[in-house]
């Protein structure tokens, strides 16, 4: 029997998911969304368990959510709390991170930035 994913749902959608992302992108950095990212990628393979779905949808949902802890738009804290929640849930799956979702995840990240920051992308990869 497949657990009910409804009420995880309700925090995370996939238009709310790219509007923010895209809109925060330059103000987030390059660590946070290139993370954000994988979690996506991982949530999307049909490989990742239920379990592991639900820690990334609570996570992201926690990204996307209108209200928070400390709010987005504060200076150098504004995404504080969102790092720790989307750190904390992709170590949590880091074993469902495999190498299709990481060259998804910078392919993505590459077409809001450019040129990408290998070194914070490999600092995020390394505690993986």
């Amino acid at each position: 029997m497949k657990p009910d994913l409804s009420r995880f749902r309700r925090f995370f959608t996939e238009s709310g998911f790219w509007q923010k992302l895209s809109q925060s992108a330059g103000r987030a950095g390059q660590k946070l969304v290139y993370s954000a990212l994988l979690l996506y990628f991982a949530y999307k393979r049909k490989e990742t368990p239920q379990w592991a779905k639900r820690v990334v949808l609570g996570s992201l949902g926690y990204l996307i959510m209108p209200l928070d802890f400390i709010p987005d738009l504060s200076p150098i804290l504004g995404y504080t709390d969102d790092v720790g929640v989307i750190s904390f849930g992709l170590v949590t799956i880091a074993a469902y991170v495999n190498e299709e979702v990481r060259t998804k995840a910078r392919a993505k990240l590459g077409t809001w930035f450019g040129e990408t920051d290998e070194k914070l992308l490999e600092e995020v990869d390394d505690k993986l």
